[in-house]
């Protein structure tokens, strides 16, 4: 295998004609890095995502195998189609939080979609929303409009692009809904499979979503989380100013986290970690 790319998360193998996606236990804030580690946290995204992948397995994706991979990267890793992946981060939103709710507060649109006034953090919106971003490389992630993935990609492509993302987030939300669990909102990856728009990376899990208990939801104050938003809360609670490098995370903080992390999978799949 040959080592061709080391994400915020992931890193990508080079084995024959497909890739291997291994999922590791880093966690990234704020698009930087941390320097502690959260135990077993690949594993846990890796069978959320996979479970997912199977829950919408009517929409093309790139996943190969889920167990055929090298031994060092059982239950973490998946054996994948390598894919020529679209430079759009797709959003959708269906409460607002996070970077929507600042950009709401300073035009009362996020990414060009106007919202109605008066809307406070953690309200639900009238009807979910693609808010895309672009895909930065290094640093973070800006807002574009729906007119700059058509300027980008193309009319028709920029369609699938929204209509695919909106799709997963409201089905998702849905059976989570059912189990108890708000999906505030998700980042979907979508690529090429020769012409086939495929769905890659992840799937609603606890690093690419916002997942609220249904039952505490109380819209005019921060939400109590089964993902990462946790860490990010600490984070920035110590004054950290966002830039790298990042804060050590205090091993009470990575006990909660991998506590929130089983509790997401658990409550989504209704099956029990091991």
């Amino acid at each position: 295998m040959k080592h061709i790319h080391a994400g915020k998360v992931r890193d990508l193998y080079e084995d024959g004609d497909s890739l291997i996606l291994v999922a590791s236990d880093r966690v990234s804030v704020y698009d930087v890095v941390l320097p502690t580690r959260i135990p077993d946290k690949g594993a846990l995204l890796t069978k959320l995502s996979n479970w997912w992948f199977e829950f919408f397995a009517d929409v093309p994706n790139h996943v190969v195998s889920t167990t055929d991979v090298p031994a060092e990267f059982s239950g973490r890793g998946v054996r994948v189609k390598p894919l020529k992946m679209v430079a759009v981060e797709c959003i959708a939103r269906g409460y607002l939080v996070g970077s929507g709710l600042k950009e709401y507060e300073r035009t009362g649109a996020i990414s060009g979609v106007t919202l109605p006034p008066g809307l406070r953090e953690g309200d639900r919106l009238p009807e979910p929303i693609f808010t895309p971003t672009t895909k930065a490389a290094e640093g973070h992630d800006e807002f574009i409009t729906f007119d700059d993935v058509i300027a980008q990609e193309g009319r028709e492509v920029a369609d699938r692009l929204r209509d695919f993302t909106l799709e997963i987030y409201t089905r998702g939300a849905e059976h989570a809904a059912g189990r108890g669990v708000i999906i505030a909102d998700t980042k979907l990856e979508f690529g090429w499979d020769g012409d086939v728009l495929t769905l890659g990376d992840e799937v609603l899990t606890s690093d690419s979503s916002r997942f609220w208990p249904a039952g505490e939801w109380e819209p005019g104050r921060a939400q109590r989380s089964f993902d990462k938003q946790f860490v990010r809360d600490w984070a920035t609670s110590t004054g950290w100013d966002k830039e790298p490098p990042g804060p050590e995370i205090p091993a009470e903080v990575v006990a909660a986290t991998r506590k929130k992390y089983v509790e997401a999978y658990e409550l989504v799949t209704g099956d029990t970690w091991e």
